[in-house]
């Protein structure tokens, strides 16, 4: 990947029910979106998609569904890009079905980035996230929801 575009690992954590855990930014009241983190230079996506559910939630109690190797890209605004002085992200996704009891999830963390969760539909995140990100929430939500729905009960 150029290096016009960060590289970053979005994680979807599902639940028995085939719901996904949502997360409400600090820094920004009211958007909701998946944790998600940049890829070290050292790290495989999948070592830091683990690092970063562990930093933003404490989540450790989880197993791999599946997961999407092919990074999907999408262009930052002018205000983000300038902050990470980069055109956009390269994203990864992974998706994991948490084992743990919901105790675990605590976002009260080293660096929070959260201030609240809940257990969404996936199909609800797509028109709930920021435009920009939009499309690539889009391709991701097709490949894992069968994933999600044979769990749905």
């Amino acid at each position: 990947m150029n290096n016009l575009y960060r590289r970053n690992v979005g994680i979807v954590v599902s639940n028995d029910a085939g719901q996904v855990l949502w997360c409400e930014r600090k820094d920004l009241p009211g958007q909701w979106q998946f944790p998600q983190g940049g890829i070290d230079a050292e790290e495989t996506f999948l070592e830091a998609a683990a690092r970063e559910l562990k930093e933003e939630t404490s989540i450790v109690s989880v197993s791999l569904l599946a997961s999407i190797a092919e990074p999907m890209c999408y262009d930052f605004p002018p205000e983000v890009s300038k902050k990470f002085q980069k055109k956009g992200q390269a994203m990864n996704w992974v998706l994991y079905r948490f084992k743990g009891e919901e105790s675990e999830i605590d976002l009260c963390t080293a660096a929070p980035e959260f201030v609240n969760w809940k257990w969404v539909d996936i199909d609800d995140t797509v028109k709930n996230i920021v435009d920009f990100k939009q499309n690539v929430y889009q391709k991701m939500v097709e490949i894992f929801n069968p994933y999600l729905t044979k769990d749905k009960k």
